[in-house]
């Protein structure tokens, strides 16, 4: 199948920079679509609600500003980040914001519904879902998102637990839409290597974390350049729902990373998670493939350093 352009067009490198909860806002999700990969922020990152209108306006009128001087070099699209739980009760109204200002790419989380789909089909975006095992992914698409995102065993945030190789291997036994692959992707090699096992494109969160236009504490990403796979623990303590944190974060809350409880997943609650929960402020979420981290740079730097790495990765091969 052929990529819809969006997914195509006006891309420097085949990915997507995953929407970074709490972290992610304009000033990182513009840098990021001028850079050549698709930028994102989840919708709740907007706070108060109104906010979500301010920002939406902000992307859309700097990226045709930058689109109009730089026509040879136009904008990667950006995307929104929905969260479909049952604690959102924001989603009405920042899915009505998006298709507003229609969003080019709506990603959807933790819960797959059919009118959140049409909605953003009504004026022509699609809409890609993070999915964690090959049931979920079906039912995904038999409800009408357009693409998947296999959230792999690695990732940061709300990671699962199978192999990439398994993951992408059952999913395109059946379905030969888009597809993204999450997971400890944070160098060109990798991206390619993604698209290698069946993937149409990368799906990278990470790394963008330790960038200047990214919203999160500079010890936040000191400690991601500090760090490697080694000091990543996965826990469902602090959401209800496992995920992949810092355990530099964990102790300096005052845990001990090697002996958290199990927590109970009907906890989970968006509504208040960007307003003082510690699990989304004090402990931090990465991914596995931080190794590749190693200063804390622009993101345009980043992006070009990911870039130098594909192109030298797909050379190799080539002469191998």
């Amino acid at each position: 199948m052929v990529l819809p352009s969006v997914l195509r067009d006006t891309l420097r490198l085949p990915a997507i920079a995953a929407p970074l909860f709490i972290i992610s806002h304009p000033q990182l999700t513009i840098a990021q679509c001028k850079a050549g990969v698709v930028g994102a922020f989840p919708a709740l990152n907007a706070r108060p609600e109104a906010q979500l209108d301010e920002w939406l306006a902000e992307i859309t009128e700097a990226l045709a500003a930058h689109d109009a001087t730089h026509p040879d070099r136009p904008a990667a699209p950006f995307a929104v980040n929905q969260i479909v739980h049952r604690s959102n009760r924001r989603l009405e109204h920042d899915l009505a914001m998006c298709v507003k200002y229609r969003v080019p790419i709506v990603i959807s989380s933790l819960g797959a519904v059919p009118e959140v789909n049409a909605a953003i089909h009504s004026y022509g975006g699609i809409v890609l879902h993070d999915v964690i095992n090959n049931r979920h992914a079906s039912s995904a698409i038999r409800k009408g998102a357009d693409g998947l995102i296999a959230v792999a065993a690695g990732a940061g945030g709300h990671a699962g637990t199978l192999s990439p190789f398994a993951l992408v291997q059952e999913i395109r036994e059946w379905f030969d839409g888009p597809l993204l692959l999450s997971g400890a992707i944070a160098t060109g090699s990798a991206i390619l290597a993604a698209q290698a096992m069946g993937a149409d494109l990368a799906y990278i969160g990470s790394p963008f974390i330790a960038t200047t236009e990214a919203r999160a504490a500079d010890a936040y990403k000191q400690m991601i350049v500090d760090s490697t796979a080694a000091d990543i623990v996965y826990s469902s303590s602090f959401t209800g729902v496992h995920g992949n944190y810092l355990k530099g974060s964990i102790r300096a809350a005052g845990l001990d990373p090697d002996d958290l409880p199990v927590a109970d997943p009907t906890k989970m609650d968006f509504e208040t998670a960007t307003t003082g929960a510690k699990a989304w402020k004090d402990i931090w979420g990465c991914g596995q493939g931080i190794g590749a981290v190693k200063d804390v740079v622009p993101t345009g730097v980043l992006v070009g350093r990911l870039a130098a790495e594909y192109d030298a990765a797909r050379n190799r091969l080539c002469r191998a």
